[in-house]
């Protein structure tokens, strides 16, 4: 159309949309330049109106525009697993343009002929991971579906080489995972893992937190309980035998007549407890541990101790009164202040072990002379 050009640039638009039958916004010369002053009109101007879309040289195809803008908006679709996406190339590549899919599409060409019969182009991961990923390419927004594992997500966006993307994921995977529950076991959490396991299955209770339970009567022979919180726990009665109790803690628990056959209680923590007739004496000649341990203070009163090795473990002001440690390994034992009296003691070996104020009267078996004592 050739029309006189005058007035104000909103009289042009508005002779421009009468004439064409648009709704004329924009007006660009011929090399594409916006003109947004009629002065800068000259004679012989050839114009392009448009309702605001950009530029394209009709005479190009659109390749100008591409070439003077350095970025494509042309569509495509994506095969993802089968999965059909359409989506622009400028999505895929300016947000995160050195990522995998940047490369990708970079260039039209950039993929050859890997495209289904109809013209997607083929891309072999798992669609549901791969949705957020385009959508956070379109928006910036990570927006996962319900059901959908996060970490799934994130192994397509290591894939792809969103880092951006990367960085959001595994913020949000920390804070979906449950808070850490450090709350003590309960007699009926556990009964209920008692009865949940074979009987001859070995039942692990490592560094699990039993401070303050009733467990109490309970048949807890050969559990590893190695490392765990037994604090202020009532296991007075317990079947222990066998058990590992390596370096648990013990301390303030009451173990009054527990079986304690064979256990194995290397270093652990009893400081305070009460193991007032409580049977370490395994007839079977398996021996209980207790090299190291820590039994400040407690009460093992009336205890079947026999062969019971207590080397290097410490008794200080503990109560020993009528217990049988015929043939016990005692050297080194720190017995400062322990009360022994009554107890048999025949074949113990005390070498080495620290009697400082201990008390002795009425032994039923003579303390030898040949035992090294301090």
């Amino acid at each position: 159309q050739v029309v006189a050009v005058y007035g104000t640039l909103s009289d042009l638009l508005s002779v421009a949309s009468n004439k064409l039958g648009i709704k004329a916004t924009s007006v660009y010369n011929g090399k594409g330049g916006l003109i947004d002053d009629i002065a800068l009109i000259r004679d012989d101007d050839v114009l392009f109106v448009c309702e605001g879309e950009p530029f394209i040289d009709p005479q190009s195809d659109g390749r100008a525009q591409e070439e003077l803008t350095g970025s494509h908006t042309d569509w495509l679709t994506l095969n993802v697993g089968g999965r059909y996406f359409t989506t622009t190339r400028s999505t895929l590549v300016n947000k995160e343009p050195d990522s995998m899919l940047a490369h990708m599409f970079k260039d039209k060409d950039a993929w050859g002929n890997k495209q289904d019969p109809r013209g997607a182009f083929l891309i072999d991961r798992s669609p549901e991971y791969f949705e957020p990923i385009l959508n956070y390419l379109r928006h910036g927004q990570l927006i996962v579906n319900d059901g959908i594992n996060l970490l799934g997500v994130l192994e397509e966006a290591r894939f792809f080489g969103i880092d951006s993307l990367i960085e959001h994921l595994e913020v949000a995977i920390k804070n979906s995972q449950p808070a850490e529950d450090h709350s003590p076991i309960s007699r009926k959490e556990f009964v209920r893992s008692l009865l949940a396991t074979p009987t001859k299955s070995e039942l692990r209770c490592q560094g699990l937190n039993f401070s303050g339970a009733d467990l109490s009567r309970l048949d807890l022979r050969y559990i590893n309980f190695k490392m765990a919180n037994l604090s202020r726990c009532n296991l007075s009665h317990a079947n222990l035998c066998c058990a590992n109790l390596e370096r648990a803690d013990l301390s303030g628990s009451v173990l009054d007549c527990a079986n304690l056959q064979g256990v194995k209680m290397l270093c652990s923590n009893a400081e305070g407890a009460s193991l007032k007739g409580c049977n370490f004496e395994d007839p079977s000649g398996l021996k209980a541990n207790l090299e190291g341990a820590n039994l400040k203070g407690v009460d093992m009163e009336g205890s079947q101790m026999t062969g019971i090795n207590l080397r290097v473990a410490t008794l200080k002001n503990a109560k020993l009164k009528n217990c049988n440690l015929r043939g016990a390994t005692l050297a080194g034992t720190d017995l400062e202040n322990c009360d022994l009296s009554g107890c048999d003691l025949q074949e113990a070996n005390l070498r080495g072990s620290n009697v400082k104020g201990a008390i002795f009267e009425e032994m039923l078996t003579p303390l030898h002379m040949s035992q090294s004592v301090r």
